[in-house]
């Protein structure tokens, strides 16, 4: 038998993987595992770029999904999108040229997965991006020109749905580039799942034991996207409309720090301080898991949760006019709701009543896809080491 029979190559890739912020750790989690697998033929190298820079809170995330301490972190704080995008790039160049990866992988559409992507491809090092793909339509969205970039900057890009491949060749992408993997967020939500933590654990944590038992069950709000939250008659309306679901359903609002913040500088905080609404501090993943899980209705504005509610069917109504995720509308549980009172009351109504969406799962979303992933990468750097012979 050959050295490479078993489709290990004789030299191990080194792979750079580049996580920013809180979404990013759920996608790099699977891939991490997948590359630590003795087949992979890799091996990674973890770089924190700190634009989401919580240590308390990346740490909780981090212990909680069984990633590693990352090798680097670059520690760039906050900033303009501007602003933290050329620290992300000035102080990338240098690592890269501490871990002289053979490839640089990327996921989601953060500040740090442009900028790393740009510094990697003007380094002549490959870019391999996951979830590519996927479009919102809406370019005053910040992480729409993200992913629409790093697409345009990447070697490999791996899909999570059909969509994707079509915006890409669309984009004049190759179609070689083009992969379809499924779906690397809901490999993490399989393999976390029974480890969620129940809602009533959480609700009772709260001071509030009572609060996840309701005959209707309860729901989930979320709320950050700017849109929604940086003008407070937005966030106003949305409040009160979280405020009549409320009363056939208690509400549980794990609070993003810059809705708190708005919520607090607008004098909001009345429209939190009701017998059915229960403001939480942020959730770690296995808690907010193991909330969509339980839920009757999640209401969000989060792309990752349009997914996971998908996975789990669980009725979403999403507080946006477009989604870049279509699949969930088209197969799973996902409605567009928009910011509209009365839209969204309708759809709750409907889910009350027993006819919200129950969907399915989608092709390849099944817990494999980091694997499938690992694989293409693998076997795309041996053949273009072999064709540099």
């Amino acid at each position: 038998m050959s050295p490479t029979d078993d489709h290990t190559p004789a030299r191990k890739f080194r792979i750079l993987c580049v996580v920013g912020a809180r979404p990013n750790f759920m996608k790099m989690a699977p891939i991490m595992t997948a590359l630590a697998e003795p087949t992979a033929g890799c091996e990674a190298r973890l770089l924190h770029t700190g634009q989401h820079y919580d240590v308390a809170m990346n740490h909780q995330i981090f212990e909680a999904l069984g990633i590693p301490d990352p090798d680097i972190n670059l520690e760039v704080g906050s900033g303009s999108h501007a602003q933290q995008t050329a620290e992300v790039m000035r102080k990338f160049e240098p690592a890269m040229d501490e871990v002289a990866p053979d490839g640089v992988l990327v996921v989601g559409d953060v500040n740090s997965t442009l900028a790393c992507a740009l510094v990697a491809n003007k380094r002549g090092v490959p870019v391999f991006h996951v979830e590519a793909g996927l479009r919102s339509r809406d370019r005053a969205m910040p992480e729409e020109i993200n992913r629409i970039l790093t697409d345009q900057l990447s070697d490999l890009l791996f899909t999570t749905e059909a969509s994707g491949r079509d915006n890409l060749l669309r984009e004049g992408i190759e179609e070689s580039r083009i992969h379809f993997t499924g779906n690397v967020m809901i490999d993490t939500l399989v393999n976390n799942l029974p480890r969620a933590v129940p809602a009533a654990s959480i609700a009772a944590q709260a001071g509030r034991p009572q609060f996840a038992d309701g005959e209707e069950g309860y729901a989930v709000l979320t709320l950050h996207r700017p849109s929604n939250v940086d003008r407070p008659e937005v966030l106003r309306s949305l409040l009160e409309t979280a405020l009549i679901v409320a009363r056939r359903t208690p509400v549980m609002f794990p609070l993003h720090p810059r809705t708190r913040a708005v919520i607090e500088r607008a004098g909001l905080g009345e429209l939190l301080d009701q017998p059915s609404m229960l403001p939480l501090p942020p959730m770690g993943y296995l808690e907010m898991l193991g909330l969509m899980r339980g839920a009757r209705v999640v209401l969000t504005d989060s792309g990752g949760m349009q997914e996971e509610t998908t996975a789990l069917g669980v009725p979403c109504l999403t507080l946006r006019d477009n989604t870049e995720r279509p699949i969930t509308v088209e197969q799973g549980t996902n409605t567009i709701v928009g910011q509209d009172p009365g839209r969204i009351l309708a759809e709750y109504n409907k889910v009350l009543s027993g006819a919200g969406k129950t969907g399915r799962v989608p092709r390849y979303w099944d817990g494999q896809a980091a694997r499938r992933i690992v694989q293409i990468m693998q076997r795309w750097l041996a053949e273009r080491q072999e064709g540099a012979r």
